[in-house]
């Protein structure tokens, strides 16, 4: 007799979408990945039916037709209402009994953890901040860019980048490298002809996170603008750390903060020294540590967490990911 199927675990950001049908015992029956969930952009049942494609082919893998919990980390869930909107549209293709929904930055926090207690940053595209207590406390933020008082992410530093570049170059501003790298990235010889190309979407605007890490290789270079933009990234990844333990009252304890998204993950080196010791002056107790399992593990031990598996499922589970 084969196993039963627990948990379904959606780990689905704005580029793809990862799922894992687990077993009880932690056991991964089945795996699969689809395209991005982006409900701005298409509506929440397009970018549901996105989901369901992998769901479905991980279904069909693992023998089986539901579970008994959905647990779903999903981009664009930034505010309650829009994880309930999102838990009803995902509990209507009656996947589980049950549906959880969180916004993704989660399952990047569950995935670093030995338990659900801790905090964690994410910088990829944004920057994003959560918290968690076993007791189901939480701190989160809207992260919705600078409207919601955000500074950071790969799009935010190379909006920046290119705007101390562009003006060193026409003289508003400080001299800085950026203004001949960033161009040079492109194969071009000026800041104008960057931003003429982008304007006349010569280059396209998509290809603009291309300039994050040139900001890091001038920055690593000596550059001081680009090493500017670096502190103050390290700055903010510390603020919202900060902040977050504050508000679940795990300042004055051991706590680990995870360090996750593509930019935190590169282990760049001003940047990763500049968070250790900016988190050791402002959260002592704090114990940095930068995650690199894929977060469709941290949805998954969501799941188990909620049907409360013992600790072997969570290692078997782990295990399959390491």
């Amino acid at each position: 007799m084969g196993l039963t199927a627990s948990v379904l675990a959606v780990d689905a950001g704005n580029s793809k979408t990862d799922v894992a049908v687990v077993a009880a015992d932690g056991t991964v029956l089945a795996t699969a990945r689809g395209g991005g969930f982006r409900p701005p952009a298409v509506g929440v049942r397009a970018a549901v039916d996105e989901v369901a494609d992998a769901v479905e082919r991980a279904f069909a893998a693992a023998g089986v037709t539901s579970v008994d919990h959905v647990s779903a980390c999903l981009a664009n869930a930034d505010f309650p209402v829009e994880e309930e909107q999102l838990a009803a549209a995902l509990q209507a293709r009656a996947w589980g009994a049950g549906t959880q929904v969180r916004n993704d930055t989660f399952a990047v926090l569950r995935a670093g953890v030995t338990e659900p207690r801790g905090v964690a940053v994410v910088c990829g595209a944004g920057i994003n901040c959560v918290g968690m207590r076993p007791d189901g406390r939480t701190a989160r933020f809207p992260a919705l860019g600078r409207i919601s008082g955000d500074w950071g992410g790969g799009w935010g530093l190379a909006e920046e980048a290119m705007w101390h570049a562009s003006r060193a170059e026409d003289g508003r501003g400080a001299p800085t490298a950026l203004a001949r790298t960033l161009p040079a990235h492109f194969g071009l010889t000026s800041m104008y002809a960057l931003v003429e190309a982008l304007h006349l979407e010569h280059v396209e605007s998509a290809r603009r996170h291309e300039l994050t890490p040139v900001l890091f290789a001038t920055a690593a270079d000596g550059d001081p603008v680009a090493r500017s933009l670096v502190d103050r990234l390290a700055d903010e990844v510390v603020t919202m750390a900060t902040v977050a333990l504050t508000r679940i009252d795990l300042l004055e304890e051991e706590t680990p903060v995870v360090l996750g998204g593509g930019v935190l993950a590169a282990r760049h080196p001003q940047l990763d020294d500049g968070v250790r010791d900016l988190l050791a002056a402002r959260a002592p107790k704090a114990v940095p540590r930068v995650v690199t399992a894929p977060p469709v593990l941290g949805a998954a031990l969501l799941g188990l967490d909620r049907a409360g598996a013992r600790e072997e499922a969570h290692e078997r589970l782990r295990a399959y990911f390491a």
